[in-house]
């Protein structure tokens, strides 16, 4: 019985930590997510830094937040999202990232995030979309 108890205090005070580390990672903002749902480049903008790199398709560059606006706009009015969805998210305390998966009538895209805390608040620094691979299976 003793060794039984011992064992279950043991995985516990493993698994407290585990825990809380995992409680403690921040998530990519759900008014993100939202704004890619609902194609809102207005609210996204809210999220991006001062200073923008895009890299839509096959044109990069770094923007204003305003002009990085208007181009996400004129995206989202050319591929009207039906469902968008994090796929994988990671990084450090300051420097995060997410992978997301953004579905269009007829087409699928492949979306980067990076982001880095500005004033304790998660701005989007580097915004990547392309086009998803089809497969002809």
């Amino acid at each position: 019985m003793k060794k039984t108890v011992y064992i279950l205090s043991l995985i516990w005070a493993i698994l407290i930590p585990i825990l809380s580390l995992n409680a403690q990672t921040e998530k990519v903002p759900e008014g993100i997510v939202l704004s890619f749902k609902a194609g809102n480049a207005a609210e996204l903008s809210k999220f991006f830094h001062d200073n923008v790199e895009l890299i839509i398709l096959d044109e990069e560059d770094v923007y204003s937040r305003s002009q990085a606006e208007q181009i996400i706009r004129k995206f989202f009015s050319e591929h009207k999202p039906e469902a968008f969805k994090i796929i994988f998210e990671g990084g450090k305390e300051n420097s995060r990232y997410a992978i997301g998966s953004l579905e269009t009538p007829g087409e699928k895209f492949r979306i980067y995030i990076l982001m880095k805390k500005q004033e304790g608040s998660p701005l989007i620094h580097q915004l990547r979309i392309e086009e998803e691979e089809k497969n002809d299976q």
